[in-house]
């Protein structure tokens, strides 16, 4: 059965580390027949939660930004892939500014299968945090499944992730989603 599957970069640098892992990923599920939106975080306009709780009272944020957007897509789909580079041990700010931002959604996200994308100079071992921080997110979604997680380790500079093991872990992990 064809998936539908939601990419979002985190990634502040087109075909940055992260960035490129994503659209490895991509190539993955396109070659098995899945349908893929990707979404460039940078290209979007964010505002942080406000903490105003509206959207607990209307199920939909009252500020006027490319978030409502974002939201419909990672609703439409069948799997979610969140993919940032390591900043500080923890991810980028964008990702967790747009995961802030999900709690109007979280009913709709509720039951999807997620997909990490890391990338740090540091090595795996120190990148968990950031996972677990992924982690959490989904904890908060009923039912929601993390299906795997890709590490790319050492790398820092733009265009260091090319011929890291992680680029063939990601489209072989993007080919194999059934």
């Amino acid at each position: 059965m064809n998936k539908r599957i939601c990419v979002i970069s985190g990634s502040p640098r087109k075909e940055g580390n992260s960035d490129t892992l994503c659209d490895e990923f991509q190539k993955g599920c396109q070659q098995a027949g899945h349908q893929v939106v990707k979404i460039c975080l940078r290209e979007k306009e964010i505002h942080f939660c406000n903490a105003c709780y509206a959207c607990k009272k209307t199920g939909v944020c009252v500020q006027q930004d490319d978030v409502f957007e974002i939201l419909q897509e990672m609703a439409a789909a069948d799997v979610i892939v969140l993919a940032t580079p390591v900043y500080f041990y923890s991810m980028a700010g964008q990702v967790k500014t747009l995961i802030d931002r999900c709690l109007a959604s979280g009913a709709k996200l509720a039951g999807k299968e997620f997909y990490f994308i890391a990338t740090a100079a540091a090595e795996k071992n120190e990148m968990e945090r950031t996972i677990d921080a992924l982690r959490g997110f989904t904890d908060c979604l009923p039912g929601s499944k993390v299906c795997g997680v890709i590490y790319g380790a050492g790398a820092w500079q733009l265009g260091d992730i090319k011929g890291n093991p992680a680029m063939q872990e990601a489209y072989q992990m993007g080919k194999s989603i059934c």
